[in-house]
């Protein structure tokens, strides 16, 4: 199982790590590359169109401004694109998030929160976790920890 990371700048790099964490956490393993949807439209191509022969099954893309890069992906491959919108200097990154949600009729982009990170990865996860059933387990496990701490912190504030 492997998920494919790319950012269109090494300045994404701070929020995507976060990602790169969830999936190490949970043992799926990854490779990150910085590919630029508008500076290098044929890496993107490439990098898009081997990715399922190179043995990625999920694709996560983290862009910032005009956040073309998760769209650009998801129209060279049928894998899964998750897109991620990066926090930009300019309009507090809902820019990005605009640029990745809409996008038109037949290249779906899932997207998460400006910035959110953690639920790329965790949404590789879930999505691996169909073929995979030892990451069904993990995330059940890991939804059940979640569950368990916010319940200790409130009996811990409610003393």
């Amino acid at each position: 199982m492997k998920v494919g990371i790319v950012m269109g700048s090494k300045s994404d790099y701070p929020v995507v790590e976060r990602a790169e964490k969830i999936l190490t956490d949970f043992g799926v393993d990854f490779e990150t590359r910085i590919i630029s949807a508008h500076r290098t439209p044929r890496a993107a191509e490439k990098f898009a169109s081997e990715a399922e022969s190179s043995g990625i099954e999920v694709i996560i893309a983290a862009a910032g401004k005009a956040a073309h890069l998760g769209g650009v992906l998801a129209a060279f491959t049928p894998l899964p694109v998750i897109g991620l919108p990066v926090k930009s200097s300019t309009l507090d990154g809902l820019d990005s998030l605009l640029s990745i949600v809409q996008m038109p009729k037949g290249v779906p982009v899932a997207t998460v929160a400006i910035d959110g990170a953690e639920n790329a990865g965790l949404l590789a996860v879930q999505i691996l976790s169909v073929k995979y059933s030892e990451l069904r387990q993990a995330m059940k496990d890991y939804k059940l920890k979640m569950e368990n701490d916010v319940l200790a912190i409130d009996a811990e504030f409610n003393k």
